[in-house]
């Protein structure tokens, strides 16, 4: 057994041994740390588990391994209770693979917690553009605008800002494939957040977005 194959062992049977939330957590943060594909079903079985602090580490090292562990999701997911989908949205939002946009974009409007709205908002905007046939993106990316310009007037000033840095994502992925003419409405949108919006840290963070997309807006034309 290689070496590396060892230090993997010893750190799944860790996390099985582990007796305290704590030595849980420890674990759990060793065995992501690796971001090794072997660690998958452990991490995603820890999603399930009453331990905020070891689902937290969980997500990280399966955003880590990206999309294998986006594929192990995405076939096990509808049987996750509440607790352990919304650990599984926030995997999926992070790595942005276009096979979840479907349940990012849902979650983002529907779901009942403001910081998993947050986070489907902000994973929106880094979806992996490329990995949609060419024929389907420009559609799949005016209906996720459409959802951002939606969740962007939230009534919960977290998940504006999600969706204002959601927007700056997609916009910017936007101006890159030469689609500019889907940019007008984020632009719009983002302009009423930086001069109406009551919470300075949602006007500041859409001023922000504005300067980068004008700034990529240059660079490309």
């Amino acid at each position: 057994m290689s070496d590396s194959n060892l230090l993997l062992r010893e750190r799944l049977q860790a996390v099985e041994a582990a007796d305290s939330a704590q030595g849980l957590l420890d674990s759990v943060e060793a065995l992501a740390a690796l971001a090794d594909e072997g660690a998958i079903d452990t991490l995603i079985q820890v999603l399930g588990y009453n331990n905020p602090g070891a689902a937290v580490a969980a997500v990280d090292g399966l955003i880590k391994i990206g999309t294998p562990a986006a594929s192990a999701l995405l076939t096990q997911i509808d049987g996750y209770n509440y607790g352990a989908r919304a650990w599984a949205l926030r995997v999926l939002a992070g790595i942005g693979d276009p096979r979840g946009l479907d349940l990012i974009l849902e979650t983002a409007v529907e779901d009942f917690s403001l910081s998993v709205r947050r986070a489907a908002a902000r994973g929106l905007g880094a979806i992996q553009w490329e990995k949609l046939p060419e024929e389907k993106r420009k559609e799949e990316q005016a209906r996720t605008l459409q959802t951002l310009l939606k969740v962007v007037e939230d009534v919960e000033w977290v998940v504006r800002y999600g969706a204002v840095v959601g927007l700056q994502g997609v916009a910017i992925a936007l101006i890159q494939a030469g689609a500019f003419e889907l940019t007008d409405p984020v632009v719009t949108g983002l302009q009423e957040r930086h001069q109406k919006d009551d919470i300075l840290a949602v006007q500041a963070r859409a001023r922000w977005a504005l300067m980068q997309i004008q700034s990529f807006d240059q660079t490309d034309s």
